[in-house]
This record gives C-alpha cells, sequence and structure tokens, in this order.
C-alpha cells in the first residue's frame, strides 16, 4: 500500500484515546485529517495538535449511530477536501458490564448502534468514494474481544465479532471484484484509553447507580489490563496499513490470546471464565 503521506484520512472518535493517537501519528506522516466525535472540547483539542504538526484538518460533531448524519458527514468531507482515500472507523464505547440476563435492550441498542452501526454507516457512506479515489483503504476497529468472548460484556462482544465478520466479508467483496480498496480489521487488546472510567461515568450520567463490583471492575481494567500506551498502538494500526495487512492485532495480550482461541477454540470460554472469576471476584 505504501506511505498514508498526501492521503486524505477519516477518522471517527479521534476526541481521545486511539482515535486521537491515529490523527497525530497520521498527520506526523502526512496526511490530512477529517476527524469526528460527539466530544466536542476533546476534538477541538485533537484538531489543534494536529495543526500544530503541520497538517490540514477539519473537525465534525458526529454522531456514528446516525445513518443521516454520517452521510452528511461524508458529503461535507468530499466537498472540503475532493477526494477520501482512508476512513477509519473508531468511534466506539463499552457499555459497562452485565451480564446478558440482567442487560436491558437499551444497552443492547447503544453498544450495537455505536460500536457495529457506527462502522456499517462510516464504511457505507465512504466506500464509494474511497473506489472513486482509485486507492482506498477501509480500517474498522474490532477488538480482542472480536476474537475472544468474555463474560458480562455481551453486547461489547456481539459489536465485535460483528465488525470483524462485517469486514473480512468486505475484504472478500473488494478483492472479488477487483476494487481499489484494501481492507483491514484491528484487534487492539488492553489499550490504555478512558473507555472503562467513560463507561462507570456515563453510567452515573444516565441516573444508574454503579455498584462497588463495578467499580473494582473499572480499577483492575485502568491498573492491570488496560497497559499499552495509545500512541503505541496507533502506531501499530498505521504500520499495518502502510503494509496493506489484513489483519493487525495491537498487542501481546492479543496475539497470545487469538493464539489460545485458534489452539483450544472449544475448551477457551471456560478458561475465560475462571480467569474472569479469579481477576475480578
Amino acid at each position: 500500500m505504501g506511505s498514508v503521506s498526501g492521503k486524505v484520512a477519516v477518522v471517527t472518535g479521534a476526541a481521545s484515546g486511539i482515535g486521537r493517537e491515529l490523527a497525530l501519528e497520521l498527520a506526523r506522516r502526512g496526511a490530512k485529517l477529517a476527524l469526528a466525535d460527539v466530544d466536542d472540547r476533546g476534538l477541538a483539542q485533537t484538531e489543534g495538535r494536529v495543526r500544530a504538526l503541520g497538517a490540514e484538518a477539519s473537525g465534525s460533531h458526529l454522531d456514528v449511530s446516525s445513518r443521516d448524519d454520517v452521510a452528511t458527514f461524508a458529503g461535507d468531507v468530499v466537498d472540503r477536501f475532493g477526494v477520501v482515500h482512508q476512513i477509519y472507523n473508531n468511534a466506539g464505547i463499552s457499555g459497562g458490564s452485565h451480564s446478558i440476563l440482567d442487560s436491558d435492550y437499551a444497552v443492547f441498542d447503544r453498544v450495537l448502534g455505536i460500536n457495529l452501526w457506527g462502522v456499517i454507516h462510516g464504511t457505507k457512506a465512504f466506500l464509494p468514494h474511497l473506489i472513486a479515489s482509485g486507492d482506498g483503504h477501509v480500517i474498522n476497529i474490532s477488538s480482542l474481544n472480536g476474537i475472544m468472548a468474555q463474560p458480562e460484556l455481551g453486547p461489547y462482544c456481539t459489536a465485535k465479532f460483528g465488525v470483524r465478520g462485517f469486514t473480512e466479508t468486505l475484504r472478500a467483496e473488494m478483492l472479488a471484484d477487483h476494487r481499489p480498496v484494501a481492507v483491514t480489521v484491528v484487534h487492539p487488546g488492553g489499550v490504555k484509553t478512558n473507555i472503562a472510567s467513560a463507561a462507570l461515568a456515563q453510567a452515573e450520567a444516565r441516573g444508574e447507580e454503579p455498584t462497588d463490583r463495578d467499580r473494582v471492575r473499572v480499577r483492575t481494567y485502568n491498573d492491570k489490563l488496560l497497559k499499552l500506551p495509545a500512541d503505541k498502538a496507533a502506531r501499530t494500526i498505521i504500520d499495518g496499513v502502510e503494509a496493506g495487512r489484513a489483519r493487525v492485532l495491537v498487542g501481546n495480550d492479543a496475539k497470545a490470546l487469538d493464539l489460545l482461541v485458534r489452539a483450544a477454540p472449544r475448551f477457551y470460554t471456560g478458561l475465560i471464565a475462571k480467569y474472569t472469576e479469579k481477576i475480578f471476584g
């Protein structure tokens, strides 16, 4: 695939975490950026840092769960830059931790709306423009939980497995139809972002009362599991994009657990259940 230099790249969820670091690394490598998020303050900070690196950039408020808003955003980006080469469908939320039995349908709607439908909306809205560019690339951010199922993350795992299946289908179609669009699915492991803390804050904002176990779980994620620096994760992803890889595993935990699932597909869920009980109580 070659360098991202000179390419017009769209990044959703750009206000913080992996999305912000993707934007910054793309800017360092010479890309032009169309950035989007629902967090206007964080988005403005990212846009400012990208511009400080000398990159051309625009920022837009965007709820990726809204099909109409994503379609409008795609049109605005094309009007602004004239062409789009890459989209990084990165926006996502955790949705908290509840068993499927105890999860309200509203949780599934919220998590699938952003984590799965957001990816579908972004891909569908930009794909004709990526094809027209003659050198397109779709990069969809799944998760370690798009490889490995985990207790009490039903909505999240459902969405991230869906992202994986959707993206791999898209890649097969682009190859079969000889379209000039590369497709990459990304599976980050435990990246040091605010995703766990944000889930707790969002629950409190909705009037829910987090339990002591909820707070312990968030502390465990922040202190023990979310360890890989987000800037390193971004470099790994973009290195994979420049190499034209179909699949990018980010972090040693993602690589190890991918091997576990491949080696013991019938038994890994039992092992993960025991590990989850041990680490979270």
